[in-house]
């Protein structure tokens, strides 16, 4: 597989990467098995994936357990990224602690669990609106210092959600193609300023290495203002959420509903009636996908676009199952030509809300 560098140290990694919250968090929870999920790590080593990016809250905690199963085995095999900064509740209410201390204990009890000596890449899930983002930051940085990890990464996936509550319900407009053959993504130039804002202050107290925010073919707005900070400085860019939390993968079918406690069954643009609207979006993904031939996939398509939006781009899917995994990773072969490009930047805008 390709590999691609991860920030100013140049860490290397697969281009792409395995995103292990489904396994332990969210997302059909009653599909969650430890033995499949075990199954699906390996075959993605196995396929030349590097980036296996979990977080303390999955599960809570049980998804850095699962992983620390397979690093016993293919430490070297691995580059991990795992998050802390959010706390869990019996009632799966979430919240934000950025306290030093709370950092400290906590990339502690990450390190047990997944059973290393380092973190490759330690990400701030979340920051704390009641602690500056620099006394943070500072404790992290501290961590780096003392050989307990090698990086460290900002977490942006659903950042914007909270500043811009209530807003958003008109459709996603990706925006035009540019002379490169990227989205130019004038839909919310400053979607992401909040984010960018916290991302300058911390740049000052140590080097932010990668940058995790949502990036897909129907959520293009980091294309605006975030992926190009991260560019002109070197920051290695994690895609979440690149096949749109399993939409633009084809497999979802418009009203077969979601489990009580899958985000999805509340989301907006998972409705039966938004999920009807944006099939045009998967068919035009499939319809490039039947070009290449060779059983590729819409999803592959998917994959393949976001990869193609900068040299750091590494997207992060996340799945549970083994068949997923080889596909999504075989997706790092897969070169979109210049008409392929030209289609996807032709497709309708997304129907409904992705707040």
């Amino acid at each position: 597989m390709e590999r691609r560098t991860i920030g100013a140290g140049a860490l290397e990694v697969g281009a792409i990467g395995l995103g292990c919250m489904p396994m332990s968090w969210a997302y059909t929870t009653s599909q969650q098995r430890s033995d499949r999920s075990l199954r699906t790590v390996h075959a993605a080593l196995d396929a030349g994936v590097s980036l296996l990016d979990t977080a303390d809250m999955y599960g809570p905690f049980t998804n850095e357990l699962l992983l620390g199963r397979v690093l016993k085995e293919r430490r070297r095999d691995a580059f991990v990224s795992t998050k802390a900064g959010l706390l869990v509740g019996g009632d799966q209410h979430v919240v934000a602690n950025g306290r030093p201390g709370y950092i400290r204990r906590a990339c502690d009890a990450s390190l047990r669990r997944l059973g290393t000596d380092v973190i490759d890449l330690y990400q701030l899930h979340r920051a704390d609106p009641e602690v500056p983002v620099e006394e943070t930051w500072g404790a992290m940085a501290e961590l780096v210092q003392a050989g307990k990890v090698r990086t460290l990464g900002f977490c942006a996936v659903g950042a914007h959600t909270a500043r811009r509550s209530g807003a958003g319900t008109g459709a996603s407009r990706p925006g035009g193609m540019g002379a490169a053959g990227r989205y130019e993504a004038r839909a919310e130039p400053g979607r992401h300023a909040g984010t960018i804002h916290q991302l300058d202050r911390i740049q000052q107290v140590f080097p932010v290495s990668a940058v995790e925010a949502e990036l897909s073919v129907w959520s293009p707005d980091a294309l605006a203002d975030l992926l190009p900070w991260c560019e002109a400085r070197g920051v290695g860019f994690l895609a979440a959420m690149p096949l749109g939390s399993g939409f633009l993968t084809g497999t979802l079918t418009p009203g077969s509903g979601f489990e009580p406690d899958d985000p999805r069954a509340r989301h907006p643009r998972f409705t039966a009636e938004m999920m009807a609207a944006n099939q045009p979006v998967v068919a035009g993904l499939r319809r490039i996908a039947r070009r290449h031939g060779d059983g590729t996939t819409a999803a592959q398509v998917a994959l393949a676009w976001a990869r193609g939006q900068g040299r750091h781009v590494v997207p992060v899917p996340g799945t549970k199952r083994e068949r997923w995994a080889v596909e999504n990773a075989a997706a790092a072969g897969l070169v979109l030509t210049e008409r392929d490009l030209a289609e996807i930047a032709e497709l309708p805008s997304a129907r409904g809300s992705w707040d």
